[in-house]
């Protein structure tokens, strides 16, 4: 079952960004580099492609690319650049000075401003806890907005003048009313956009242990002492349970805590470097997602269609 969260603030926050983004100059979209896909606004996605038509300039910033695979980053740079007026930027949690050069990108993405003449506006968005509120304070070299190792902690919006001809326009982060892909819903849990209360741990841990076992076996063994692959995600959680002491009385697995214990050490990056999704999965789950709409429509469409001639009948 996909997981949705979307409180009141969001939707306001939602309007009034669908509002503000053509009167701006630049967007900035803040994305986490474990999953680039799932962390990206499809409504302003959309708002681009179909109202903007790709004029508007784009950056979309990776965040936290310490904790992810290096590899699937290169191969995300090289996938969202293909978008029409996408330029994308790498950040990590350890390197802030590296975020002020965002601004030399701002310069050159619009580049009919005379920095000397007129400010560059532009809209900072991202999801919760995607770290936004990191990448504005560094780069206004001042505590502007609140951060928090949890989501939603902006939930209005600002206008921060960076000093330098550039001003932002801050947003709350916001997810959307609803995630159509029921795995994006599942990533955005495990990386911790959707409140912990929102979520059930032991969902989620298994859905992100059937993906590790297959796509990183060698960190799970590494980090959990295992002397073979599982061959499933309960017997993953297993031997990691009894590696790591999470047992109830009698020997008893305690399979809630050793599901916490996976997830917290994905968030903090202690299971290693790990992306959870890549472009090609991607398309093959928008791919799925597309026939299965499209036989919900045609069964919807003959259900109607028989009701109709049955009531012709009688």
């Amino acid at each position: 079952m996909a997981i949705q969260w979307y409180p009141g603030h969001m939707h306001k926050a939602q309007k009034a960004i669908r509002e503000g983004l053509p009167q701006v100059d630049l967007l900035i979209e803040i994305l986490d580099a474990r999953i680039p896909y799932s962390s990206e606004n499809p409504a302003i996605a959309e708002l681009r492609r179909d109202t903007l038509r790709g004029e508007k300039p784009c950056i979309k910033v990776l965040s936290k690319t310490d904790l992810a695979d290096p590899d699937a980053t290169a191969a995300w740079q090289e996938h969202l650049e293909q978008e029409r007026g996408v330029k994308t930027f790498t950040t990590t949690t350890e390197q802030p000075g590296k975020i002020k050069q965002l601004l030399e990108l701002c310069r050159r993405v619009v580049p009919n401003k005379d920095a000397g003449v007129k400010n560059i506006n532009a809209m900072i968005v991202g999801i919760p806890n995607v770290g936004k509120s990191t990448i504005i304070n560094t780069l206004a070299g001042r505590v502007i907005a609140r951060t928090g190792n949890e989501p939603a902690v902006t939930k209005s919006q600002q206008r921060i003048n960076l000093d330098n001809g550039i001003v932002l326009l801050d947003t709350p982060g916001i997810l959307w009313p609803k995630i159509v892909n029921p795995n994006s819903s599942y990533r955005l849990a495990a990386t911790g956009a959707i409140k912990n209360t929102a979520m059930e741990y032991d969902d989620v841990a298994f859905f992100v242990a059937e993906y590790l076992i297959t796509a990183y076996p060698e960190l799970l063994a590494a980090r959990f002492n295992l002397d073979h692959t599982p061959s499933t995600e309960l017997e993953f959680l297993e031997m990691a349970a009894n590696h790591r002491g999470a047992l109830n009385k009698g020997g008893k697995v305690n399979l809630h805590k050793i599901c916490e214990v996976l997830i917290n050490e994905l968030r903090s990056g202690k299971l290693g470097r790990i992306t959870l999704e890549s472009p090609a999965m991607i398309e093959r789950e928008n791919e799925e997602i597309a026939l299965a709409q499209a036989k919900k429509a045609a069964d919807a469409a003959a259900r109607k269609k028989r009701f109709k001639e049955n009531s012709r009948q009688t």
